[in-house]
């Protein structure tokens, strides 16, 4: 087990409990430490006060000092320390409507999601464990913290978290915990797309995502997700892990008639141009049946993303999205390919839209794009080469 990122935050523990104050270490790092797993992020919980933490250290940033968190910075690095907190009801399946400051540490961590994420540790490798947490993580059970419906009413989000821990560790869902996420499944529909494609993201790269992903299918939670809830999920089978874009792309080529738009997943541009370049790509890979037909696929979407697709050939196979020919797609051809490429871009195109113009005498329009685009297919294919009085010629013979 690596102690060294909880050594180095010891001193805010210290100095915590040098002023008074109970500290500790809490939530995912302690649950990774007992697994021995690697520990990215430390978050520390205390008694002290907002008012108090920012009195006790010289540097603090108040990222959420309503909610009991500030930033603490000490050599350099931050350290989040929140405040005890008691949660008042929650009206919207979301968030609570009252945060209490409490002194109790037994109250700070009843109101967490799950046993194994409610274990505090102190500066001693002491756990405090309440709830049995340790004894779920050795048994590989995810288990909610007290009543399971009453969890998930407060934060249907803890469904998907749940099913997203599943498809990270491989534990098994307790069985009450299993039914009440099934009896609050329609709560998600409350929640944000945006907190959604977050547990979405690492849910499906997660190792053991085929059973999550059949109980996300089994608890029929797509029907209540803006965007997935176009498709119909008993036609695809996802055995193996894989990026949610990759995963959207495939979707969306099997299921073309899917009403959907990337919009309601309030994504990024980049992402949306991303899956889109993704569906292009497998949309058009079954088309590609000689060697002279794969240069100017290789070349729109580079050997890097071609091999990324191929990486799940199977899945394609076995969700009928698409069937491709061996003998064209295989690492030997596509590498040959791509390094025997006459050029990388357009950008090296020895001829640009001012040149074409000025051969043609012809006004601007959408013809100069297709045009551009047609001598750039002609330079990749072999048919002419990169020079610019070549490209002339060509232009004034072909436009």
């Amino acid at each position: 087990m690596t102690k060294s990122l909880f050594e180095t935050a010891k001193p805010i523990l210290e100095t915590l409990q040098a002023h008074q104050h109970q500290a500790f270490y809490v939530g995912g790092a302690v649950r990774d430490y007992l697994m021995n797993k690697a520990i990215h992020d430390i978050d520390i919980t205390t008694s002290a006060t907002p008012d108090e933490i920012e009195a006790i250290f010289d540097k603090t940033i108040p990222i959420g000092r309503e909610h009991g968190t500030i930033n603490v910075v000490y050599n350099g690095d931050q350290y989040e320390v929140t405040t005890f907190r008691a949660e008042g009801d929650y009206d919207d399946h979301r968030r609570p409507n009252e945060v209490f400051f409490v002194r109790d540490l037994y109250e700070d961590v009843k109101r967490r999601d799950f046993t194994m994420n409610a274990i505090a540790m102190d500066v001693n490798y002491q756990i405090h464990d309440y709830f049995d947490g340790y004894k779920d993580i050795q048994h590989q059970l995810i288990k909610t913290v007290g009543n399971p419906s009453e969890r998930f009413t407060e934060d249907a989000l803890r469904i998907i978290r749940g099913l997203r821990f599943q498809s990270q560790l491989g534990f098994t869902l307790e069985d009450n915990t299993f039914e009440g996420m099934h009896k609050r499944i329609a709560d998600i529909a409350h929640l944000s797309i945006e907190r959604i494609v977050v547990e979405l993201k690492k849910l499906t790269l997660g190792q053991y995502v085929s059973q999550s992903f059949n109980n996300l299918i089994y608890f029929n939670a797509f029907h209540y997700i803006p965007f997935f809830k176009q498709f119909d999920f008993s036609k695809f089978n996802l055995k193996e892990p894989l990026s949610l874009p990759m995963l959207i792309a495939f979707l969306k080529v099997q299921q073309p008639n899917a009403n959907t738009s990337l919009a309601d997943l309030k994504i990024s541009n980049n992402e949306k141009k991303y899956i889109n370049k993704l569906e292009q790509l497998i949309q058009q890979m079954p088309e590609i049946t000689t060697k002279q037909t794969l240069k100017l696929l290789v070349y729109d979407f580079g050997e890097a993303e071609i091999f990324n697709v191929l990486n799940y050939r199977t899945m394609l196979n076995d969700n009928n999205i698409m069937k491709i020919s061996p003998l064209i797609f295989n690492p030997t051809s596509i590498k040959e390919v791509s390094q025997n490429l006459p050029m990388s871009s357009r950008k090296e195109m020895d001829i640009n839209g001012k040149d074409i113009l000025q051969a043609t005498g012809k006004p601007s329009g959408p013809w100069l794009k297709t045009t551009l685009r047609q001598i750039e297919s002609a330079i990749i294919a072999g048919d002419i080469k990169n020079f610019k009085p070549e490209l002339l010629k060509w232009v004034k013979t072909h436009v």
